[in-house]
Protein backbone atom coordinates (compact mmCIF):
# COMPACT_ATOMS: atom_id res chain seq x y z
CA UNK A 1 0.00 0.00 0.00
CA UNK A 2 2.09 3.21 -1.09
CA UNK A 3 1.31 6.77 -0.42
CA UNK A 4 0.56 8.80 2.52
CA UNK A 5 -1.95 7.19 5.63
CA UNK A 6 -4.65 9.86 5.90
CA UNK A 7 -7.50 10.01 8.70
CA UNK A 8 -10.97 12.10 7.79
CA UNK A 9 -13.20 13.75 10.79
CA UNK A 10 -16.46 14.99 9.33
CA UNK A 11 -16.90 12.60 6.62
CA UNK A 12 -20.71 13.42 6.38
CA UNK A 13 -20.21 16.73 5.92
CA UNK A 14 -20.68 19.41 2.92
CA UNK A 15 -17.34 19.62 2.41
CA UNK A 16 -15.84 16.39 2.73
CA UNK A 17 -15.91 14.52 -0.61
CA UNK A 18 -13.66 17.33 -2.00
CA UNK A 19 -11.21 15.73 0.57
CA UNK A 20 -12.05 12.63 -0.57
CA UNK A 21 -11.45 13.55 -4.56
CA UNK A 22 -8.26 14.94 -3.32
CA UNK A 23 -6.58 12.43 -1.37
CA UNK A 24 -7.38 9.66 -3.69
CA UNK A 25 -6.49 12.16 -6.76
CA UNK A 26 -2.90 12.47 -4.87
CA UNK A 27 -2.66 8.64 -4.72
CA UNK A 28 -2.91 8.52 -0.85
CA UNK A 29 -5.13 6.20 1.57
CA UNK A 30 -7.70 6.80 3.70
CA UNK A 31 -7.36 4.33 6.74
CA UNK A 32 -10.05 5.64 9.37
CA UNK A 33 -13.15 8.25 8.62
CA UNK A 34 -15.40 9.71 11.52
CA UNK A 35 -19.25 11.05 11.75
CA UNK A 36 -21.21 11.01 14.15
CA UNK A 37 -24.06 10.77 11.49
CA UNK A 38 -23.84 7.66 9.24
CA UNK A 39 -24.58 8.82 6.09
CA UNK A 40 -21.50 8.34 4.48
CA UNK A 41 -22.44 6.06 1.42
CA UNK A 42 -20.10 8.50 -0.27
CA UNK A 43 -17.03 6.35 1.57
CA UNK A 44 -18.26 3.77 -1.18
CA UNK A 45 -16.85 6.18 -4.30
CA UNK A 46 -13.57 6.91 -3.08
CA UNK A 47 -12.34 4.39 -0.54
CA UNK A 48 -14.49 1.14 0.28
CA UNK A 49 -12.43 -0.38 2.75
CA UNK A 50 -12.23 2.85 5.20
CA UNK A 51 -12.70 1.71 8.96
CA UNK A 52 -15.19 4.33 9.41
CA UNK A 53 -16.50 5.54 13.07
CA UNK A 54 -19.74 6.89 14.81
CA UNK A 55 -17.91 7.95 18.29
CA UNK A 56 -14.54 10.07 18.52
CA UNK A 57 -13.45 8.24 21.55
CA UNK A 58 -13.27 4.63 18.68
CA UNK A 59 -11.82 6.37 16.37
CA UNK A 60 -8.78 7.65 17.87
CA UNK A 61 -8.58 4.43 20.05
CA UNK A 62 -7.87 2.45 16.09
CA UNK A 63 -5.73 5.16 15.13
CA UNK A 64 -3.33 4.44 17.94
CA UNK A 65 -3.90 0.67 17.64
CA UNK A 66 -3.06 0.91 13.97
CA UNK A 67 0.38 2.57 14.46
CA UNK A 68 0.83 0.43 17.94
CA UNK A 69 -0.05 -3.02 16.39
CA UNK A 70 0.36 -2.60 13.19
CA UNK A 71 2.76 -0.48 12.85
CA UNK A 72 0.91 1.86 10.59
CA UNK A 73 1.23 5.50 11.09
CA UNK A 74 -1.46 8.09 10.45
CA UNK A 75 0.52 10.74 8.26
CA UNK A 76 -2.41 13.56 8.46
CA UNK A 77 -5.87 14.15 9.49
CA UNK A 78 -7.73 16.24 7.78
CA UNK A 79 -10.56 17.78 9.70
CA UNK A 80 -13.90 18.59 8.03
CA UNK A 81 -15.81 19.30 11.24
CA UNK A 82 -18.37 21.96 12.95
CA UNK A 83 -15.94 24.88 12.76
CA UNK A 84 -16.47 25.21 17.06
CA UNK A 85 -14.59 21.59 16.68
CA UNK A 86 -11.73 22.62 14.27
CA UNK A 87 -9.68 23.69 17.79
CA UNK A 88 -10.16 20.69 19.39
CA UNK A 89 -9.33 18.12 16.30
CA UNK A 90 -6.18 20.20 15.54
CA UNK A 91 -4.41 19.35 18.25
CA UNK A 92 -5.52 15.79 18.52
CA UNK A 93 -3.92 15.34 15.37
CA UNK A 94 -0.74 16.90 16.42
CA UNK A 95 -0.52 14.59 19.80
CA UNK A 96 -1.17 11.81 17.62
CA UNK A 97 2.40 12.64 15.55
CA UNK A 98 -0.12 13.42 12.44
CA UNK A 99 0.21 16.63 10.65
CA UNK A 100 -3.60 18.49 10.61
CA UNK A 101 -5.15 19.53 7.15
CA UNK A 102 -8.26 21.52 8.48
CA UNK A 103 -10.78 23.19 6.60
CA UNK A 104 -11.67 27.44 7.27
CA UNK A 105 -12.26 28.79 9.39
CA UNK A 106 -9.12 26.75 11.18
CA UNK A 107 -10.04 28.16 14.63
CA UNK A 108 -12.93 31.16 15.32
CA UNK A 109 -10.97 33.36 17.40
CA UNK A 110 -7.55 34.69 17.26
CA UNK A 111 -6.59 33.73 20.79
CA UNK A 112 -6.75 30.23 19.91
CA UNK A 113 -3.64 30.11 17.25
CA UNK A 114 -1.30 31.16 19.93
CA UNK A 115 -1.13 27.49 21.99
CA UNK A 116 -1.48 25.06 18.30
CA UNK A 117 1.65 27.34 17.45
CA UNK A 118 3.38 26.02 20.60
CA UNK A 119 1.99 21.91 20.12
CA UNK A 120 2.91 22.21 16.70
CA UNK A 121 6.48 22.93 18.04
CA UNK A 122 6.32 20.50 20.64
CA UNK A 123 4.68 17.93 18.44
CA UNK A 124 7.01 18.64 15.36
CA UNK A 125 3.86 18.22 13.08
CA UNK A 126 2.13 20.98 11.22
CA UNK A 127 -1.22 22.73 10.84
CA UNK A 128 -2.60 23.07 7.20
CA UNK A 129 -5.13 24.86 6.16
CA UNK A 130 -7.31 25.04 3.14
CA UNK A 131 -6.97 28.56 1.34
CA UNK A 132 -8.33 26.89 -1.86
CA UNK A 133 -8.81 30.98 -3.53
CA UNK A 134 -5.16 31.78 -3.48
CA UNK A 135 -4.66 29.08 -6.43
CA UNK A 136 -7.80 30.54 -8.27
CA UNK A 137 -6.07 31.64 -11.93
CA UNK A 138 -8.23 34.89 -11.87
CA UNK A 139 -7.17 35.44 -7.64
CA UNK A 140 -3.57 34.50 -8.88
CA UNK A 141 -3.84 36.70 -11.57
CA UNK A 142 -5.35 39.81 -9.53
CA UNK A 143 -2.60 39.51 -6.96
CA UNK A 144 -0.03 39.51 -9.98
CA UNK A 145 -1.78 42.77 -11.55
CA UNK A 146 -1.41 44.09 -8.13
CA UNK A 147 1.89 43.12 -7.52
CA UNK A 148 3.45 44.66 -10.55
CA UNK A 149 1.30 47.61 -10.53
CA UNK A 150 2.12 51.14 -8.91
CA UNK A 151 3.01 50.30 -5.18
CA UNK A 152 1.12 53.35 -4.31
CA UNK A 153 -2.27 53.07 -5.36
CA UNK A 154 -5.39 52.65 -3.76
CA UNK A 155 -7.88 49.75 -4.94
CA UNK A 156 -11.46 50.24 -5.04
CA UNK A 157 -13.15 46.85 -4.26
CA UNK A 158 -16.88 45.78 -4.21
CA UNK A 159 -17.09 42.01 -3.43
CA UNK A 160 -20.24 40.30 -3.26
CA UNK A 161 -21.35 36.65 -2.50
CA UNK A 162 -24.83 34.99 -1.98
CA UNK A 163 -25.36 31.74 -1.50
CA UNK A 164 -29.09 30.75 -1.12
CA UNK A 165 -29.54 28.38 1.90
CA UNK A 166 -32.46 26.87 2.40
CA UNK A 167 -33.82 26.90 6.10
CA UNK A 168 -32.09 23.48 7.37
CA UNK A 169 -29.29 25.80 7.42
CA UNK A 170 -30.85 28.28 10.89
CA UNK A 171 -31.62 24.46 12.05
CA UNK A 172 -28.24 23.33 11.22
CA UNK A 173 -24.66 24.00 13.63
CA UNK A 174 -24.10 26.91 10.57
CA UNK A 175 -27.12 29.15 11.88
CA UNK A 176 -25.37 28.88 15.74
CA UNK A 177 -23.37 31.38 16.36
CA UNK A 178 -21.37 30.14 19.13
CA UNK A 179 -20.49 26.77 16.76
CA UNK A 180 -19.88 28.85 13.45
CA UNK A 181 -19.15 32.07 14.18
CA UNK A 182 -21.88 33.29 11.77
CA UNK A 183 -22.46 34.20 8.47
CA UNK A 184 -19.61 36.56 7.70
CA UNK A 185 -17.49 33.46 9.06
CA UNK A 186 -19.74 30.49 7.33
CA UNK A 187 -19.06 31.75 3.73
CA UNK A 188 -16.84 35.18 3.94
CA UNK A 189 -13.52 33.96 5.92
CA UNK A 190 -11.67 33.32 2.26
CA UNK A 191 -12.71 35.80 0.61
CA UNK A 192 -11.09 37.93 3.40
CA UNK A 193 -7.96 36.00 3.38
CA UNK A 194 -7.55 36.76 -0.19
CA UNK A 195 -8.17 39.88 0.04
CA UNK A 196 -5.67 40.28 2.90
CA UNK A 197 -2.99 38.21 0.63
CA UNK A 198 -3.17 40.70 -2.72
CA UNK A 199 -4.00 44.15 -0.40
CA UNK A 200 -2.27 44.03 2.89
CA UNK A 201 -3.53 44.33 6.36
CA UNK A 202 -6.45 45.57 7.80
CA UNK A 203 -6.71 49.51 8.85
CA UNK A 204 -9.97 50.20 8.99
CA UNK A 205 -13.09 47.66 9.72
CA UNK A 206 -16.60 48.70 10.11
CA UNK A 207 -19.82 46.40 10.09
CA UNK A 208 -23.25 47.87 8.51
CA UNK A 209 -25.00 45.05 8.65
CA UNK A 210 -24.65 41.56 10.25
CA UNK A 211 -28.09 39.00 10.96
CA UNK A 212 -28.50 35.40 11.05
CA UNK A 213 -28.43 35.47 6.83
CA UNK A 214 -26.47 38.42 5.58
CA UNK A 215 -23.53 40.76 6.61
CA UNK A 216 -22.57 43.59 4.85
CA UNK A 217 -18.96 45.91 5.93
CA UNK A 218 -16.79 48.34 4.63
CA UNK A 219 -12.67 47.11 5.14
CA UNK A 220 -9.80 49.30 4.77
CA UNK A 221 -6.80 47.33 3.67
CA UNK A 222 -3.38 48.85 2.93
CA UNK A 223 -4.24 49.40 -0.59
CA UNK A 224 -7.73 48.47 -0.79
CA UNK A 225 -10.94 50.05 0.02
CA UNK A 226 -13.68 47.22 0.37
CA UNK A 227 -17.28 47.56 0.26
CA UNK A 228 -18.67 43.88 0.90
CA UNK A 229 -21.68 41.90 1.41
CA UNK A 230 -22.64 38.28 1.82
CA UNK A 231 -25.77 36.38 2.14
CA UNK A 232 -27.25 33.29 2.41
CA UNK A 233 -30.83 35.22 1.36
CA UNK A 234 -32.34 34.34 -1.49
CA UNK A 235 -34.38 37.68 -1.77
CA UNK A 236 -30.93 39.34 -2.12
CA UNK A 237 -30.59 37.45 -5.32
CA UNK A 238 -30.24 40.17 -8.47
CA UNK A 239 -33.76 39.61 -10.75
CA UNK A 240 -31.51 38.39 -13.65
CA UNK A 241 -29.69 35.79 -11.52
CA UNK A 242 -32.95 34.30 -10.46
CA UNK A 243 -34.70 34.59 -13.95
CA UNK A 244 -31.88 32.40 -14.97
CA UNK A 245 -32.87 29.13 -12.19
CA UNK A 246 -29.66 30.21 -10.32
CA UNK A 247 -29.10 30.17 -6.56
CA UNK A 248 -25.25 31.65 -6.21
CA UNK A 249 -24.35 35.34 -6.97
CA UNK A 250 -20.63 36.11 -6.64
CA UNK A 251 -18.82 39.18 -7.70
CA UNK A 252 -15.44 41.20 -7.14
CA UNK A 253 -15.20 44.20 -8.76
CA UNK A 254 -11.49 46.24 -8.72
CA UNK A 255 -12.33 49.67 -9.98
CA UNK A 256 -14.91 49.07 -11.60
CA UNK A 257 -13.92 45.69 -13.63
CA UNK A 258 -15.07 42.06 -12.85
CA UNK A 259 -12.80 39.92 -12.00
CA UNK A 260 -14.23 36.23 -13.62
CA UNK A 261 -13.96 33.53 -11.35
CA UNK A 262 -17.26 32.09 -11.57
CA UNK A 263 -15.36 28.52 -12.96
CA UNK A 264 -12.47 27.16 -11.87
CA UNK A 265 -12.85 25.94 -8.41
CA UNK A 266 -13.61 21.98 -9.09
CA UNK A 267 -9.87 21.28 -8.59
CA UNK A 268 -8.63 23.82 -5.97
CA UNK A 269 -8.69 20.88 -3.07
CA UNK A 270 -6.75 18.33 -4.97
CA UNK A 271 -4.14 21.33 -5.86
CA UNK A 272 -4.25 22.31 -2.42
CA UNK A 273 -3.40 19.11 -1.13
CA UNK A 274 -0.64 18.53 -3.64
CA UNK A 275 1.11 22.01 -2.39
CA UNK A 276 0.92 20.26 1.29
CA UNK A 277 3.18 17.43 0.41
CA UNK A 278 5.28 18.79 -1.12
CA UNK A 279 5.62 20.66 2.23
CA UNK A 280 4.24 23.92 0.63
CA UNK A 281 0.56 24.96 1.32
CA UNK A 282 -0.44 27.47 4.02
CA UNK A 283 -0.55 27.32 7.58
CA UNK A 284 -1.46 29.07 11.26
CA UNK A 285 0.32 32.40 10.79
CA UNK A 286 -1.05 32.46 7.07
CA UNK A 287 -4.28 32.20 8.10
CA UNK A 288 -4.33 34.68 11.42
CA UNK A 289 -5.27 38.17 9.51
CA UNK A 290 -8.83 36.37 8.03
CA UNK A 291 -9.34 34.85 11.41
CA UNK A 292 -8.98 38.00 13.10
CA UNK A 293 -11.13 40.04 10.55
CA UNK A 294 -14.28 37.48 11.22
CA UNK A 295 -13.53 38.14 14.88
CA UNK A 296 -13.87 41.80 14.38
CA UNK A 297 -16.75 41.55 12.08
CA UNK A 298 -18.10 39.29 14.67
CA UNK A 299 -17.81 41.70 17.70
CA UNK A 300 -18.33 44.85 15.72
CA UNK A 301 -21.40 47.31 16.80
CA UNK A 302 -23.55 48.24 13.70
CA UNK A 303 -22.91 51.33 12.19
CA UNK A 304 -24.88 53.31 10.33
CA UNK A 305 -25.00 54.08 6.62
CA UNK A 306 -22.33 56.96 5.87
CA UNK A 307 -19.20 57.41 3.82
CA UNK A 308 -18.97 54.23 1.73
CA UNK A 309 -21.41 51.14 1.81
CA UNK A 310 -21.62 48.29 -0.61
CA UNK A 311 -24.41 49.45 -3.19
CA UNK A 312 -26.71 46.34 -2.43
CA UNK A 313 -27.47 47.95 1.40
CA UNK A 314 -29.66 50.58 -0.71
CA UNK A 315 -32.19 47.67 -2.10
CA UNK A 316 -35.86 47.64 -0.96
CA UNK A 317 -35.88 43.98 0.83
CA UNK A 318 -32.75 45.41 3.09
CA UNK A 319 -34.73 48.60 4.03
CA UNK A 320 -36.40 46.28 7.00
CA UNK A 321 -32.92 45.80 8.45
CA UNK A 322 -32.98 49.42 9.71
CA UNK A 323 -36.40 50.24 10.74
Amino acid sequence: MGGKNFALMGAAGYIAPKHLKAIRETNNNLIAALDKFDSVGILDSYFPNTDFFVEFERFDRHIEKLQRRKGIHTDYVSICTPNYLHDSHIRMALRRGSDAICEKPLVLNPWNIKPLIDIEKESGNRVHTILQLRLHPSILALKEQVDNGPKDKIYDIDLTYLTSRGSWYNSSWKGDVSKSGGVATNIGVHFFDMLCWIFGGVTDNRVHLHTKDSAAGYLELERARVRWFLSIDYANIPDEIKEKGQRTYRSIEVDGNAIEFSTGFTELHTESYKGILRGEGYGLVDARPSIEIIHDVREAEIVSLKGDYHPFLKKPTLEKQYA
